[in-house]
């Protein structure tokens, strides 16, 4: 057997490196010599081949891992590898195993690799796509050939998909399907009958893809809108795929297929040359295609297996692979897909300069809308309309005033129309025109806020503006938060992608599309509220992020400084700044504080100060959620928001010394007579009598009324269970009633974990009669309320955990894990005491990483010390939680000694180490 394969000039290494063809082939025909049989002689072939693979792999990743940016070779020299499998295959198949002396006219076979394979693009994992040629029918020698040859390769562990055909099957299955096209648009001549590659070349060209550009591009088109939906419709999603997501690889690869199909052309740099492309449009090309390719064989090096997708794990290993070092307060991870995110914005601006050219020479069809609707909106003068979209008739003249830069999206926004790519083309290659001067001109000024504030939805003008780096030159502050990743799991977009959804939350708010959903942020937007002071905020709120300080903090400081700039008066950049300040501040009091507490409001209600800023931080806080992702926002948030808006609205109009507990006990004994008038007097007063104070401010009347039943017919040593879902919270609520003793909330907690509930929030109380009233409100796996149907099942776990059947500290174990994807984020533990936030407790927040079983040991613990549970306010932020406990010490005081909080606290984070170790190694 003699082969003779030629190798590339531009692999990662010397192809003798990654497959020394000499040695390998004299050892396999030395082998074929010895051999008895077809068996014996695949096996020889294939223990060499393996050995020779296994080689050349490790060859290649050890000199990507020396040099992770050396992509296109890495691509290529995988191809080169598996070439020389594939070709030795072949004639191993063909000269050995199936001999054919004298063959005949349909005794011909030409291997033709497509797809990515035919590209020469082949990460670690990919997959080896065949195409076999056949002149007719298929032959049984053919059919011999090709088996033998996928045996072959398949024993080499290689994933292979392949197909056998004529040339008019290829040009009859091509126009049926554009897959199958475009896998052969890329085909590439591997070895076997020249003739019928050439012949297949031809017929493609003449017979398939000739004069059905229009029909290739709109089918492309519609499939990468598919495909972009299917992965999230959105650039800036925290797991990104690699391969086929917005911005990915698959994006390029169709912009050179419909190059090809339409212009003929066998490399991206020939796209210069037919003038769809610029010199830097290639550049940008090449370094976003080398970006994504180096991430993409790193994942498959990592993964072991065809991995796209970017999981946080990932992430952090791939960073490090790549040599991205920890700087300026920010980890390696988050550098690295700041990176990952502008290369993906940069294949969406080459995306659209394409398009342009293919509307220009009318190969895509005009837009649907522009068909529809011939009707065109009345232009400025300067501006001229170009296949539905707003373009500049005089690009010089449009240039002398540097305002116009601005003014383009104003009209925009005006008339409704998307900006045409020539135009976007000219703002980006004149950005260095929007200096100082231009900043603190009052018309740009003008333009600038009009654009948020009269001209509809914003969310279109500032994408635009960010992704065409507008925005970050006329705030350069801005452009510190561009593409910026937060490494969590908490926030499902970049800091600037989060900043405008916020926006788009608060136009949609303003316009009334929300009343139904937010009826206390709409009532706020119809009354006399500055808008001008909210935008900006809402503009600048995260603009501090990405530094070592506190964002909030620094944040103010650049609003201090940016406010002014952008027109706002003093009394405005002041206001503007203290949103910035406390943006979280809401937020925090309502999810990690007990709001049923009067000093909580008390002491939010002094940090405001007044109604008008009271309602700003409102709006602010509800879109600042909203926009962190698309399920952040529930029934539990918005109960908890709107409670503690309108009790801190109530005491601003009418005195802080109107929340009190006593007024509030009188008022709840009353709405419990009210609500239960069947019952006896005598029984009403048993248990109006049994409760302390806290007990009557902390629960609402349908709580009231639901352990009043419990605790009416309870039997000695029994505990008594009411679960209901309370979909005004999107929770389940558990009402326990029970004789009290120590550790009664450690118990009770744990019997939850053993269910797999997510403890959201929970409050217990003692009768002085020595009974124990606790509430929790538990939500399932998927953040919501428990379905009716297994709540008979969560009973009886419950009750089982209880009764001691199941012992929750030996069963907890083995669900008390951390996914693995989810490994990778570091969550430094923090615990603060705080004896000021309420009149009669202490407050323990412990801020750390969550798990399924972290509340339990909390809880344990404080049980241990002879801590007294009261209640405790669970807020979740991804794999972040803040557990805050309202508690006393056994004499029923606060924790003001130094010495005992310092001991609670060692106790409290070797509990959460303890329970971490376990959960790592589960």
């Amino acid at each position: 057997m003699k082969v003779t394969l030629s190798a590339p000039d531009d692999l990662i290494c010397p192809a003798q490196d990654i497959f020394d063809q000499t040695v390998i082939v004299a050892a396999i025909n030395h082998d074929i010599a010895q051999s008895t049989s077809a068996m014996d002689t695949r096996k020889a072939v294939v223990k060499h081949l393996n050995a020779a693979r296994d080689i050349g792999m490790k060859v290649i990743a050890d000199r990507f891992g020396a040099e992770p940016f050396l992509a296109r070779r890495m691509t290529r020299s995988y191809t080169y590898l598996t070439d020389c499998l594939v070709k030795i295959a072949f004639e191993v198949a063909t000269q050995v195993l199936h001999p054919l002396p004298n063959p005949t006219e349909q005794e011909r076979i030409a291997v033709i690799a497509v797809g990515g394979y035919g590209r020469g693009e082949m990460a670690p994992q990919s997959d080896v796509d065949l195409l076999f040629i056949t002149p007719y029918k298929i032959t049984p020698w053919a059919e011999s050939v090709i088996e033998s040859m996928l045996y072959i390769l398949w024993d080499l562990r290689l994933k292979v998909g392949h197909s056998s055909r004529t040339i008019p099957d290829c040009i009859r299955l091509g126009g049926e399907d554009f897959t199958i096209r475009t896998a052969m648009l890329e085909h590439r001549y591997l070895t076997g009958d020249t003739p019928l590659a050439e012949k297949l070349e031809t017929r493609l060209w003449e017979d398939l893809f000739s004069g059905s550009s229009r029909e290739f591009i709109e089918a492309k088109l519609e499939e990468r809108e598919i495909r972009h939906n299917k992965q999230g419709g959105q650039r800036y999603v925290v797991e990104p795929n690699v391969k086929e997501g917005k911005g990915g690889l698959r994006d390029l690869q169709s912009l050179f297929w419909i190059a090809k199909y339409v212009h003929g052309v066998q490399d991206v740099a020939d796209l210069v040359a037919v003038g769809v492309f610029t010199d830097d449009d290639f550049k940008t090309f090449e370094d976003a295609e080398t970006f994504l390719w180096a991430v993409r064989g790193h994942l498959h090096l990592i993964a072991r297996r065809p991995m796209e997708q970017l999981t946080f794990d990932l992430q952090v290993e791939v960073a490090a692979k790549m040599g991205y070092k920890d700087a300026r307060g920010r980890r390696d991870v988050e550098i690295f897909m700041q990176d990952f995110f502008r290369h993906a914005t940069a294949v969406g601006d080459l995306t659209r300069i394409f398009l342009t050219k293919l509307e220009a020479m009318h190969a895509k069809s005009e837009p649907l809308l522009e068909r529809i609707f011939r009707r065109r909106p009345k232009m400025k003068a300067g501006y001229i309309v170009v296949h539905g979209r707003l373009a500049i008739a005089d690009p010089d003249a449009f240039m002398s005033d540097k305002l116009n830069i601005l003014r383009l999206f104003e009209e925009a926004l005006r008339t409704g129309m998307l900006i045409h790519p020539d135009a976007m083309l000219l703002l980006k290659a004149n950005l260095p025109l929007i200096d100082d001067a231009m900043r603190n001109d009052p018309e740009a000024r003008r333009i600038f806020l009009d654009l948020m504030l009269k001209h509809g939805n914003p969310e279109r003008a500032l994408r635009r503006m960010n992704e065409l780096g507008v925005l970050g030159a006329f705030i350069p502050e801005f452009e510190v938060i561009v593409a910026m990743m937060q490494f969590n799991m908490y926030h499902h977009y970049t800091v600037d992608e989060h900043t405008i959804q916020c926006i788009r939350n608060l136009f949609e708010i303003e316009s009334g599309d929300l009343e139904e959903e937010l009826p206390i942020s709409t009532e706020i937007l119809t009354k006399d509220i500055n808008r001008k002071v909210l935008y900006v905020a809402m503009l600048l709120h995260d603009i501090g992020k990405g530094r070592q300080e506190d964002h909030s903090i620094l944040g103010a400081q650049i609003a201090r400084k940016v406010a002014p700039r952008l027109g706002l008066n003093k009394a405005d950049s002041e206001t503007v700044e203290w949103l910035v300040r406390y943006h979280l501040l809401m937020s925090d009091m309502a999810q990690k504080r007990d709001i049923a507490d009067p000093r909580t409001v008390r002491g939010f209600a002094k940090a405001v100060k007044d109604v008008k800023r009271l309602d700003l931080l409102t709006v602010l806080t509800v879109c600042d959620i909203r926009g962190v992702g698309p399920d952040t926002w529930n029934n539990w948030k918005a109960v908890l928001i709107r409670a503690l808006y309108r009790q801190t609205r109530h005491a601003l109009e009418n005195g802080l010394e109107d929340l009190n507990r006593e007024q509030r006990g009188t008022d709840a004994k009353r709405a419990l007579r009210e609500a239960l008038v069947d019952w006896p007097k005598k029984d009403l007063k048993i248990e109006t009598a049994r409760h302390y104070a806290p007990y009557w401010q902390g629960f609402h009347i349908t709580a009231h009324v639901i352990f009043a039943r419990l605790l009416r017919d309870i039997e000695t040593g029994k505990i008594a269970i009411d679960i209901h879902p309370d979909e005004d919270r999107d929770a389940t609520r558990v009402c326990f009633a029970l004789e009290d003793h120590p550790g009664i909330f450690s118990r009770l907690a744990g019997a939850l974990a053993l269910v797999g509930a997510n403890v959201v929030d929970a409050r217990t109380f003692t009768s002085n009669d020595g009974y124990a009233t606790a509430a929790f409100w538990i939500q399932d796996g998927d953040d919501g309320p428990y379905e009716k149907a297994r709540i008979p099942r969560l009973r009886k776990m419950i009750e089982r955990t209880l009764s001691g059947e199941v012992v929750a500290k030996d069963a907890i174990v083995d669900r008390d894990k951390i996914k693995k994807r989810e490994r990778a984020f570091k969550v430094p533990t923090h615990i603060i005491f705080d004896n000021d936030g309420s009149e009669i407790y202490t407050i323990i927040e412990v801020d750390t990483r969550d798990r399924p079983g972290l509340l339990y040991d909390l809880t344990r613990c404080l049980a241990s010390m002879n801590v007294y549970i009261s209640s405790a306010v669970i807020a979740t932020y991804g794999e972040q939680v803040v557990d805050t406990f309202y508690v006393k010490d056994m004499f029923g005081l606060k924790y003001h000694a130094a010495s005992k909080q310092r001991s609670l606290e060692k106790k409290l984070r070797e509990a959460i180490s303890q329970g971490a170790e376990r959960a790592k190694n589960a």
